[in-house]
């Protein structure tokens, strides 16, 4: 009684922290990339942009937003390159402060996939107090919420053999930050957040080619899960020890990007080498659960985007440029049409958002395309914004009816 007692009055103290329209965390409040706020359907480089900050380098991160602020990480090049977190006033565009982290250490050459997204691609994270922010070899560091240095650590230096670059964003669980480094030492690992100190880590060869997102999973009897999908399996581990709980095969062999999609207690999990397939698992259980758990697997997938799951359906247009939406009852597709007015090559990175009525999914260059969920594709609109020819790879954050959009070049506020 007593330990459930502190664990409710945890929840409830972290839970008063953070906002209502607080986007704290790679695609909003537990990853489940939806919002009721109303923004602008229709904008361009003239009208529906509140304002637009020059950032001093590139990034495919996406922004996140707590306390009135809205924080992102860039790579700044140069002979002196370094990683650096930015914070801005989210209603005004004016910077709040920027804390600088240099680069003193061999990175991987700018060549291959590392040039479809940069150095500086992991979203932070932040409990309404301090903001935690993973750069990849540059390791994983805390700042308070007025930009103190509080703790950094280093989590790994390694490159997987395709050295294709960090990816996976931090995730927290209670007093804990939890880490996917399996590009810098194939691990998962988690760190205390008030010290930065190593709670636990699991080393597995299986890990590379991970760069999802775990997320947290809360079952009926109050146990908790963290879930992650690796190439060929979908693993479930105590988020308090780090021991793996169950495990299921997959169809999803290569690098796995999508994060898994978490709807109650059933797992979804997209990706693969050239979209290899998708799952359903029940969580639970112990051991090998592939035989009871898995409800389906189909060959529809995405390669890079975590889809949007509404409504029993999911949404995503892939990196090349095929809108589709697919059951989630059986993973079969529902419709797959190709995308008009997109450039060639990878013309998508980002991952849709559910915005109000609206699906919100950014393209590379070709503006972002607002459509409605339903039997078939009929875009709305799609808002270019003029003068900006940068890459936009990361997904939107959304707080108190404004859209934030980063691209290598600036951040825009998008309001009415």
């Amino acid at each position: 009684m007593t330990r459930y007692i502190l664990f409710t009055l945890s929840v409830f103290l972290f839970s008063t922290v953070l906002l209502a329209d607080d986007w704290p965390e790679f695609l909003g409040p537990q990853g489940t990339a939806r919002s009721n706020e109303i923004v602008p359907v229709s904008w361009n480089d003239n009208t529906g942009i509140a304002w637009k900050v020059d950032l001093p380098g590139s990034g495919s991160s996406s922004p996140i937003i707590v306390g009135g602020r809205v924080i992102v990480t860039c790579y700044i090049k140069g002979d002196n390159p370094s990683r650096q977190v930015l914070c801005f006033d989210k209603t005004t565009g004016n910077q709040v402060w920027v804390v600088d982290f240099p680069i003193d250490y061999r990175e991987d050459g700018y060549q291959g996939y590392i040039t479809e997204h940069g150095y500086a691609s992991n979203t932070p994270v932040s409990d309404g107090v301090n903001v935690y922010a993973f750069l990849g070899k540059g390791g994983v560091h805390c700042i308070s919420l007025d930009g103190e240095k509080k703790w950094s650590v280093d989590v790994g230096k390694d490159s997987s053999n395709r050295r294709w670059g960090s990816a996976a964003s931090l995730v927290l669980f209670n007093n804990s930050v939890i880490v996917n480094a399996a590009e810098e030492a194939k691990a998962i690992l988690a760190l205390d957040k008030a010290s930065g100190k190593e709670l636990w880590r699991q080393e597995a060869a299986m890990l590379e080619l991970t760069y999802g997102t775990p997320r947290i999973v809360e079952l009926d009897n109050g146990e908790s899960e963290l879930v992650i999908s690796v190439p060929g399996e979908i693993w479930s581990m105590n988020p308090v020890t780090g021991k793996l709980k169950w495990y299921a095969e997959s169809p999803m062999t290569g690098n796995v990007s999508p994060s898994v999609i978490v709807d109650g207690e059933t797992i979804y999990s997209f990706g693969g080498y050239r979209a290899s397939g998708s799952i359903a698992v029940k969580a639970g259980g112990d051991q090998d659960v592939t035989d009871s758990n898995v409800s389906w697997t189909n060959r529809s997938s995405s390669y890079v985007a975590t889809p949007l799951l509404h409504d029993g359906r999911f949404y995503w247009i892939d990196d090349r440029g095929i809108a589709y939406c697919t059951s989630a009852k059986d993973g079969e597709v529902i419709y797959r049409e190709r995308v008009d007015n997109l450039e060639n090559g990878r013309p998508v990175y980002a991952s849709p958002v559910l915005i109000g009525d609206y699906v919100y999914v950014v393209t590379r260059h070709s503006g972002t395309l607002v459509y409605a969920p339903g039997d078939t594709f009929e875009p709305v609109s799609q808002n270019v914004i003029a003068g900006d020819d940068t890459d936009f790879n990361a997904s939107p954050a959304v707080s108190d009816g404004k859209l934030y959009l980063r691209s290598d070049q600036s951040l825009y506020c998008i309001a009415d």
